[in-house]
C-alpha cells in the first residue's frame, strides 16, 4: 500500500513548457528543450513534474483555453516529443501530472464552432445555453473587475452561452454523459502516453450544475468517483490533484469518506492562514486552519504550497486580515488582483529578505502534506509589475546570465524575461546559484532531501504543541513510533521559547537535522532555546539515526 502511495512522501514540481526552456530560438519554451533540464530537476530531487497547460490552444489564458485535447500545442512541439520526455522523466524516477483542464473549452475549439453553427449537432448539448440572458449573469464571475458577465450572446445562433471564466472559455455541460465520456478518455490517451495524474483544473466548477435557471448550483460528486475509479483501472497508482478551493467542511466530500475520490487537493484555507501568519506573526489562525483540515481518508493527501502560476488568493481572510496581508506584501493597488488577491512571487513579496524566504519554504515543507513547488522559486526569482494580470510572475526560466537569461538563444521570448533590478538574470540564476554552496539553490536541494527522509510529515499524525509565543509555530509529526519537531520563529526578533516535547523519555533528546545544534531537555523534561529572527529548527526525537528512516517507507 506505501509504495502505491507514491505522492505521500513526495516533491512536486510545477512548470509551464512555455517559460522554462527554448531549444529552437524561436523564444518559446519547449519540449526539447524541457528534456534537455530533466537532470536539473533530478538533481533537485524532486518526485514529480507537474505541466502547466500545453494542449493546442489559441493562447489567451496561458493555455487554459484548450482546442484540442489529443494534441501538443506545435509551439512546443509533437506528440512524439512529449513522449520523449516522459520517457526521460521514467528513467530518472520523475512521475509526470499534466493540467486537466474541462470545465470549459476554447472558442475556438470544432465542438464549440459546430455547436453555435448548427442547433441540431451532436456538439450543442455539450455546452450551456439560454433563449435570453439571464438574470444573474453579473454574478459569480472568476475574474472581477477584468470579467463582466458569465452569459454571452452567441451572434450565429442568437443564443446566450455560459462562460464562468472568460467569454471565450464556454463551459462544457459536464452533466452530459457524452461529455463525461469524453473527459475519460483524454485522461485514457495521456495516461497511455506516460503520465502519472492530473492536477484537475476549477473542481467545484466541473463538477457543479449549470444552466439558466440554476440559482444555487449543487455538486455532482459522484462525478469524481467516476474519474477516480477510470484511472485506478487504466493505471493503478495514478492521482488526481484536484484545485478547489472550499470550506474546510466541504473537504471530505471532494476526498469521499472512505477516499474514493481525489487523491489530493490543494489546500488554500492553510495557505492563506500562512501568508497571514507571515505577516503578522501570529500563528494561531495558523494552527486552526491546520486543525480545521486534520480530517482526511487515510489515502488523501493535502498538496501544500506558497505561491502559484494564478494570483495569491486571500478571500477567505476576513477583512482586517486581508489588509494586513496586503500592507505587508502588496501595499501598491498594482501589485493586487480581482479585488482578492496578490499577483506577486514570492521573493519580492519579501523583499528579498533570505531569512524570511527559507523560514517560508522551510515551513511549506514541514506542513502536512505534500509541497508543491514553482519553478524559479528555488533561485528566487521576481516578477514584473508591468506585465498585465498574472503574466507577471510568469516570467521565463533564468538559467545563466547570457542574453534572454539562457532562455532562449532568439532574440523575442515569450515573454521578456527579468532585465532589470535586483531580480534581473543577471544577478538571479541558475548557473550562479549552483556554484554558491549557500545559494538558494542549493539550500532547497538540501531542503528537499530532508522532507523526503522525515516521512513522518507525508504519513504521520500532527500535534501543535504550545511554547508560550503566538508568533513561534512548535509541531510533532508521529508515525511508526517515530516522532520529528520542527519549529519556526515569524518575529523579526530573537525569541526565547520553552515546550514539553510530550513524547516522554524519547522527547528528552532532540537530534537536529537541518544545520543548528541538538537540544537536551532539562530535568523537567522541558526545551529551552533561543531562536534568531526567522529561525527555525526540524530535530528528530529519541536520538535515532534519521538517515535509516528511508528504509521504511
Amino acid at each position: 500500500m506505501i509504495n502505491d502511495l507514491w505522492y505521500k512522501n513526495a516533491v512536486v514540481y510545477c512548470l509551464s513548457v512555455e517559460t522554462f526552456m527554448d531549444s529552437n530560438g524561436d523564444g518559446v519554451g519547449d519540449f526539447q528543450g524541457l528534456q534537455r533540464r530533466l537532470d536539473y530537476l533530478a538533481g533537485l530531487g524532486i518526485n514529480a513534474i507537474w505541466l502547466m497547460p500545453f494542449q493546442t490552444s489559441p493562447g489567451r489564458d496561458d493555455g487554459y483555453d484548450v482546442s484540442d485535447y489529443y494534441n501538443v500545442d506545435p509551439r512546443y512541439g509533437t506528440l512524439g516529443d512529449f513522449v520523449e520526455f516522459t520517457h526521460g522523466a521514467k528513467q530518472r524516477g520523475i512521475r509526470v501530472l499534466i493540467d486537466l483542464v474541462v470545465n470549459h473549452t476554447s472558442d475556438q475549439h470544432p465542438w464549440f464552432k459546430q455547436a453555435c453553427s448548427d442547433k441540431n449537432s451532436r456538439y450543442r448539448d455539450w455546452y450551456v445555453w439560454s433563449d435570453k440572458k439571464p438574470a444573474n449573469a453579473d454574478e459569480g464571475m472568476v475574474f472581477p473587475g477584468v470579467q463582466k458577465t458569465t452569459w454571452t450572446r452567441d451572434r450565429q445562433s442568437g443564443e446566450y452561452y455560459f462562460h464562468r471564466f472568460y467569454d471565450f472559455q464556454p463551459d462544457l455541460n459536464t452533466e452530459n454523459p457524452h461529455v463525461q465520456a469524453e473527459i475519460l478518455k483524454i485522461m485514457g490517451f495521456w495516461l497511455q502516453l506516460g503520465v502519472s495524474g492530473f492536477r484537475m483544473d476549477a473542481v467545484p466548477f466541473v463538477i457543479a450544475e449549470k444552466g439558466a435557471d440554476v440559482k444555487v448550483p449543487k455538486e455532482q460528486f459522484d462525478m469524481l468517483r467516476t474519474f477516480r475509479e477510470f484511472l485506478q483501472w487504466r493505471k493503478g497508482d495514478s492521482i488526481i490533484l484536484a484545485e478547489a478551493n472550499v470550506v474546510p467542511k466541504q473537504n471530505l466530500q471532494y476526498f469521499g469518506d472512505d477516499g474514493e475520490r481525489m487523491q489530493m487537493m490543494f489546500n488554500f484555507h492553510v495557505n492563506q492562514s500562512l501568508f497571514y501568519a507571515m505577516a503578522s506573526a501570529d500563528t494561531r489562525p495558523l494552527a486552526k486552519a491546520m486543525q480545521d483540515t486534520r480530517e482526511r481518508p487515510h489515502t488523501g493527501q493535502w498538496g501544500v504550497f506558497l505561491r502559484n502560476h494564478d494570483e495569491l488568493d486571500l478571500g477567505r481572510l476576513n477583512e482586517k486580515q486581508r489588509q494586513q496581508v496586503f500592507d505587508a506584501f502588496a501595499p501598491d493597488k498594482t501589485m493586487q488582483l480581482y479585488d482578492r488577491g496578490i499577483r506577486r512571487r514570492l521573493a519580492p513579496m519579501l523583499g528579498g529578505d533570505e531569512r524570511r524566504l527559507k523560514l517560508a519554504y522551510s515551513l511549506m515543507y514541514s506542513l502536512p502534506g505534500t509541497p508543491v513547488l514553482r519553478y524559479g522559486d528555488e533561485i528566487g526569482m521576481g516578477d514584473d509589475l508591468s506585465l498585465p494580470e498574472r503574466n507577471c510572475a510568469r516570467t521565463p526560466m533564468q538559467w545563466s546570465d547570457e542574453p534572454q537569461g539562457g532562455f532562449t538563444k532568439g532574440d523575442k521570448p515569450v515573454l521578456p524575461v527579468i532585465e532589470k533590478g535586483p531580480y534581473g538574470f543577471e544577478h538571479v540564476n541558475v548557473a550562479f546559484q549552483r556554484r554558491d554552496p549557500q545559494s538558494m539553490l542549493n539550500w532547497t536541494e538540501r531542503m528537499i532531501r530532508m522532507r523526503k527522509e522525515a516521512p513522518e510529515i507525508g504519513w504521520g499524525a500532527f500535534e501543535v504543541l504550545d511554547c508560550g509565543d503566538q508568533g513561534v509555530l512548535v509541531m510533532r509529526y508521529d508515525w511508526r513510533n517515530n516522532a520529528v519537531i520542527i519549529i519556526h520563529n515569524f518575529h523579526d526578533k530573537p525569541v526565547e521559547i520553552t515546550f514539553d516535547a510530550g513524547i516522554g523519555d524519547d522527547g528528552h533528546l532532540l537530534i537536529d537535522i537541518a544545520d543548528g545544534s541538538d537540544s537536551r531537555a532539562d530535568e523537567g523534561g522541558l526545551h529551552h532555546m533561543v531562536l534568531e529572527p526567522y529561525g527555525y529548527r526540524w530535530y528528530r526525537a529519541g536520538g535515532l539515526d534519521y538517515l535509516l528512516k528511508r528504509s521504511e517507507v
